[in-house]
């Protein structure tokens, strides 16, 4: 990196900092500090949504999901404008007429206390670990791509977004969320243009996305109701519909951006302007991922693009098969440069995609290969470096074919994602545990002020817990995948519990409150014994809670009246 870079990188992110701290300084009421004093208007929500969302995961994460798999992850996307309508429908209009400040508030109403309390606490063990993840992830990935310290890393982070957030509240998220969309959507942009750019004399963008085509790259729809297969047209329909719905209407992190507006019409204007862009945001994201793998498909790349990986491996004893594999890499890499040259010169060549689909086989053989060396490195050097290289690509080709300037942006970029989602987080955590927990089961009948002051005491508590779990935390297959099943497992029983809520009107909360203990409870064990894809464990928790709370009232009112 030049100097150019650390200034813009740097100051683009003090400036966020210091503006939404400025700006929303001096938060007196409950009302302000976390409703943000309803003042929001729907563009700023529908922004604030998006940003909650798109954390640093989705730009280091998706493009690297498409290197490696092609296009087909967009379809996970497919059920969030179907939620997005039936939460305008019915989840904002309770929440508006109840004038709630956290989601769980509207369960006491309904329920009682108890089950109330359950939610917001499955609610906050879930976010409080993804909060973790959201600062880890573009911690790990700099530390091992810049040589930065990543417990450094984490704290800068971490510290980051408790300044503006504990100063300011929800109106402080939302207010400085804008401007990192802003920095979000100009970088990954210039990202595109530059990518296509650096593609070889007549290649064009039409060409290159028959290249990716032949490779496999833009197959987007799959209808097969293979369970074996994570991403699918039914799993994102089915799978994708309830996850969407428990995210956006359940957990506070998001409830809390659109309860921040001024009016019902504005909240539901900015969920529908979230559902309306979120899609094609994907689609563009994983395009820009296909395209930094047509860019490989003519410019050199590493074996497995997890520097630290490579420099543990070439360390080890296993040094010079890893070189060998290195060496049959460029000479697959030299081919596949010139079949998919001859491909583009000439589309309608069938023997082509043959033969690149071929070479592509015997390179992922290859690095399969190197994979299997890099853990036995990891076993002989005592080392814990990941494997799964999915979530390096795109920090790769940033760091190593953008022009001086453009490198800061993009970091920017990746930081100003994971400041904006972890603030959400923080803002949702600390509001869920001052209002449903601390006011309701600790002390009552305090001033606007002690609230405040609580709450701004959880932020920094959360903050802190964050940058612990982002401490301890370790890569799995890949993150952005990790952070969906954490939501899986708890998401589709707390979605359940509303739905109860909202339309079963005989069941009552001891049955609610069981069944759902219950379906954690069996959820979890589902999940670590992998009876399904993790998207269609959404759909198992919240049928299984309602199931359970139905049969549960059911025998209750035949007990009473037995022996009434």
């Amino acid at each position: 990196m030049q100097q150019l870079d650390w200034i813009i990188l740097i100051g683009t992110l003090l400036f966020i900092v210091s503006y939404g701290a400025w700006k929303t300084r001096g938060s007196q009421n409950v009302t302000d500090y976390i409703k943000g004093g309803s003042e929001a208007k729907w563009w700023t929500i529908g922004l604030s949504v998006m940003a909650t969302q798109a954390s640093a995961i989705t730009f280091l994460s998706t493009p690297g999901q498409a290197f490696h798999s092609g296009m087909g992850f967009v379809q996970f996307y497919f059920g969030l404008p179907i939620a997005m309508v039936v939460i305008c429908l019915v989840f904002i209009p309770i929440y508006h007429r109840l004038k709630v400040f956290t989601a769980y508030e509207y369960l006491e109403t309904r329920f009682d206390l108890k089950t109330r309390s359950l939610a917001a606490i499955l609610f906050l063990i879930q976010r409080g670990l993804a909060a973790g993840i959201t600062i880890f992830a573009p911690a790990i990935i700099l530390s091992a791509v810049l040589g930065w310290d990543l417990t450094t890393l984490n704290i800068i982070i971490g510290v980051l977004v408790i300044i503006y957030t504990v100063s300011g509240g929800t109106k402080a998220v939302s207010v400085t969320q804008k401007h990192q969309m802003a920095v979000i959507f100009t970088g990954m942009f210039v990202a595109f243009f530059l990518i296509v750019s650096y593609l070889p004399d007549g290649i064009t963008f039409s060409n290159a996305l028959k290249i990716a085509g032949a490779s496999g790259k833009m197959e987007v729809l799959d209808f097969s109701f293979n369970l074996d297969n994570r991403y699918t047209f039914w799993s994102g329909i089915i799978g994708g519909t309830f996850l969407a719905l428990s995210y956006f209407g359940t957990d506070q992190s998001q409830v809390q951006r659109y309860l921040s507006g001024k009016s019902l019409k504005e909240m539901q204007l900015g969920l529908v302007f979230n559902g309306l862009l979120k899609v094609p945001m994907q689609f563009f994201i994983l395009l820009v991922g296909v395209m930094v793998f047509v860019f490989y498909q003519f410019n050199a790349s590493p074996l497995n693009f997890n520097p630290s990986a490579t420099e543990v491996v070439k360390n080890s004893i296993y040094a010079d098969e890893y070189l060998a594999l290195e060496t049959k890499h460029k000479e697959i890499e030299l081919l596949k440069s010139e079949a998919n040259l001859n491909y583009g010169a000439n589309l309608s060549d069938e023997s082509l995609v043959k033969e690149i689909q071929q070479l592509n086989s015997l390179e992922r053989d290859n690095r399969a290969e190197a994979k299997k060396l890099i853990e036995k490195a990891n076993i002989s050097e005592n080392a814990k470096v990941e494997t799964n290289d999915k979530d390096y690509v795109f920090i790769h080709f940033i760091l190593n074919n953008l022009p001086r300037g453009l490198i800061g942006l993009l970091l920017a970029v990746i930081l100003s994602a994971a400041m904006s989602s972890t603030a959400s987080e923080l803002n949702a955590l600390a509001s869920t545990t001052a209002i449903d927990l601390y006011k309701r089961n600790v002390t009552v009948d305090k001033t606007d002020q002690h609230y405040v002051k609580a709450s701004k005491w959880f932020t920094l508590a959360w903050g802190i817990i964050a940058i612990l779990v982002a401490s301890f935390a370790n890569l799995f297959d890949n993150l952005i995948q990790l952070v969906n099943i954490i939501g899986s497992i708890f998401y589709g029983n707390v979605l359940g519990i509303f739905l109860l809520a909202f339309f079963i009107k005989f069941v009552k909360s001891n049955a609610v409150f069981v069944a759902a203990l219950i379906t954690q409870i069996v959820v979890i064990i589902g999940w670590y014994y992998d009876w399904m894809p993790y998207l269609w464990l959404n759909l198992f928790g919240c049928m299984l809670v309602m199931l359970i709370a139905m049969i549960l009232q059911v025998f209750n009112k035949l007990a009473v009246e037995k022996h009434a």
